[in-house]
């Protein structure tokens, strides 16, 4: 009885599998897509674990199962938002009928700010590279001297 439970679950965990991969494939944009595999994947993840415990029935292993499941179920959604929201920093287009972009206008105001050089902390000026002169020259090409 427990095969056959096992198999069930192998048989649905590979069927969320392919629907997480068929959701990041047939998608309209980038978006769509990562919203659609954080959620099948490691459902389809852990449901492989659960056959597995059924299968092998050793502590050892349903604990190794439950602490990939719980990875899986903590990292893939934060993952999934980091690189949609890098994404969309970035500029990645978004689908032509989207309807609403709930971050329209948050992230245009924000420009990318370089720290200064050590021994700068105000981050004001002074290349490391001694090229602040718009010729573009460094100080070695100007003076000689390396300072």
């Amino acid at each position: 009885m427990s095969e056959f439970l096992a198999a069930a679950l192998m048989l649905l965990g590979a069927f969320f599998g392919l629907v997480s991969a068929l959701g990041a494939i047939r998608m309209p944009d980038l978006f769509m897509r990562m919203h659609a595999a954080p959620k099948a994947g490691p459902l389809g993840a852990g449901l492989l674990l659960a056959s597995a415990f059924i299968v092998f029935g050793t502590t050892a292993v349903a604990t190794k199962a439950l602490l990939v499941f719980l990875f899986l179920l903590l990292t893939a959604p934060v993952a999934a938002h980091v690189l949609g929201r890098a994404a969309y920093y970035d500029g990645v287009p978004l689908w032509d009928r989207t309807e609403v972009d709930a971050l329209k206008g948050k992230y245009d105001e924000i420009e990318a700010e370089t720290p200064g050089p050590a021994g700068n902390p105000e981050g004001i000026g002074g290349d490391p590279h001694g090229t602040d002169d718009p010729s573009g020259l460094t100080r070695r090409d100007r003076d000689g001297s390396t300072r």
